[in-house]
């Protein structure tokens, strides 16, 4: 029985459900107001039939006294009962006029006794039999005589009624005004809500694709106070970080596209190479050892390569998720030495490319990987030995700050364009738009070299002039 409204009142709209509730406090206050109201106005009428009775005792209290018999002014409907108590119980005398005292004197003749031991007058309200309610003063007139007098207290009650009836209409109609307008302030004060709840409609049932991975919509009805625009900047500061989400998914999706067929298309290269040697050796001729020979070695180089391309996706995908498991193995080691021993095998396997170095630090011990931070030494010089032309000079530095210390590699080459310098940390992204390898490998070196250097916490940056090209290797000291 309890469940059921319950339920309806839970259905409801805020704004009904906001309107019921001001409703019913505002009856909660109207009921105090109203039952205070009504006590206070009983009170006051009570008290002024006390006085009333209390100077109508006095004038006849006085008529006793001299007359020994009641004279003055009697008010329509009260009673004038006089008892003597010398006997020590009050007995009525015989009234001057049949309507003087009611038939049932019971009320009267108790406050009368009630009287004899008492210092002052007696007042009380009771029920006369046939008659209804009085209110009873009783008072000494002299020694051993009584005078209780009797008021009906009928219009006090049909005055009280009055006001209560005035306050129930009065009550009502302002209850329902409240209400029926509150109900409509509210609603209007709640539109911009509404317009929320239909906007967040709106986006769940918006095509999130990725033609269309951007949500055109926004909270932008006006109105509602401070509250309610506070709520529609979050909404809508949620909604531009939902767009920026969806780009950014979006843009991750289609890298990954892109990583995909990059790969898909380098490893299918050296796979084909492998099988096309494969099925040579199914002809006589290449069974002979000459031939043999050579095509067992071609095989070699292919996997080798394959090898190398395997290797550097299984060591980007192990430094994307470091913090599962880490690839390095940190220690304590120089970085100028092992700029040294690079610079030295780069001398070695490069003497096309005369290559200097600008004397800096004696040492600047780190804690990393000196492994791979030499293999990242090794890409950025093989790299400008690969893409620039013979006699190439190719310089480096080692630089020390307060907090990181810098190995720049730079090369005077023919530099790097302008539309390709964003990319060219992009895994598989060469320069060379033929995709040829006698110019370069399968474009995974320089985003490994970035991994690695951002795993060390550090960073590798490209400097934006055009004239030269110099990487910038950054490792927190």
């Amino acid at each position: 029985m309890i469940a059921w409204p319950k339920q309806s009142y839970r259905g409801l709209r805020l704004g009904t459900r906001l309107a019921l509730g001001l409703g019913a406090l505002s009856l909660v206050v109207f009921a105090v107001v109203g039952t205070a109201l009504t006590t206070y106005m009983r009170d006051y009428l009570s008290a002024q039939l006390d006085d009333q009775l209390a100077i109508a005792q006095v004038a006849q209290s006085k008529s006793l006294v001299d007359s020994g018999s009641l004279a003055g002014k009697k008010y329509w409907g009260w009673y004038y009962a006089v008892y003597d108590v010398r006997a020590g119980e009050p007995v009525l005398r015989k009234p001057e006029e049949p309507g003087d005292v009611p038939q049932d004197v019971d009320e009267l003749t108790a406050l009368a006794k009630a009287q004899t031991t008492a210092d002052a007058e007696m007042l009380s309200t009771a029920h006369i039999a046939g008659q209804g309610e009085y209110r009873l003063r009783a008072c000494e007139v002299e020694p051993g005589v009584v005078l209780v007098s009797g008021a009906p207290m009928d219009d006090l009650e049909d005055t009280v009624g009055q006001l209560i009836t005035i306050q129930v209409v009065t009550f009502g109609l302002a209850l329902l005004t409240l209400v029926v307008f509150g109900r409509a302030l509210l609603r209007r004060g709640l539109k911009p809500l509404s317009d929320m709840a239909h906007t967040a409609h709106d986006i769940a049932s918006h095509d999130l694709t990725e033609s269309a991975s951007r949500v055109p919509l926004r909270a932008d009805a006006p109105g509602g106070g401070p509250e309610v625009e506070e709520l529609r900047t979050a909404f809508n500061t949620m909604l531009e970080h939902f767009d920026d989400s969806l780009a950014v998914r979006t843009e991750a999706e289609q890298r990954l596209r892109r990583f995909v067929a990059d790969a898909s298309h380098e490893l299918r290269t050296p796979l084909m190479s492998v099988r096309g040697y494969a099925d040579l050796f199914q002809y006589a001729a290449a069974n002979a050892p000459e031939e043999r020979d050579k095509h067992l070695a071609r095989l070699r180089a292919e996997a080798a390569r394959m090898g190398f391309l395997l290797d550097d996706l299984l060591l980007l995908a192990r430094l994307d998720a470091a913090e599962v498991e880490t690839p390095l193995r940190m220690e304590n080691a120089d970085l100028v030495e092992l700029v040294e021993h690079a610079a030295d095998a780069f001398r070695a396997s490069h003497p096309g490319h005369p290559l200097t170095m600008t004397p800096g630090p004696a040492a600047v011990p780190l804690r990393m990987d000196p492994h791979r931070i030499r293999q990242v030494l090794d890409n950025l010089l093989t790299n400008a030995a690969v893409h620039t032309p013979a006699d190439t000079p190719v310089h480096v530095e080692v630089t020390v700050s307060p907090d990181a210390a810098r190995v720049h590699v730079a090369d005077q080459g023919p530099g790097i364009p302008p539309d390709d310098r964003d990319s060219v940390f992009d895994r598989f992204y060469r320069v060379d738009r033929a995709r040829s390898r006698d110019r370069g490998g399968s474009g995974l070196g320089l985003s490994v070299a970035r991994s690695l250097v951002q795993a060390h916490g550090g960073s590798l940056e490209l400097s934006p002039t055009a004239k030269t090209t110099v990487f910038t290797v950054t490792l927190p000291l």
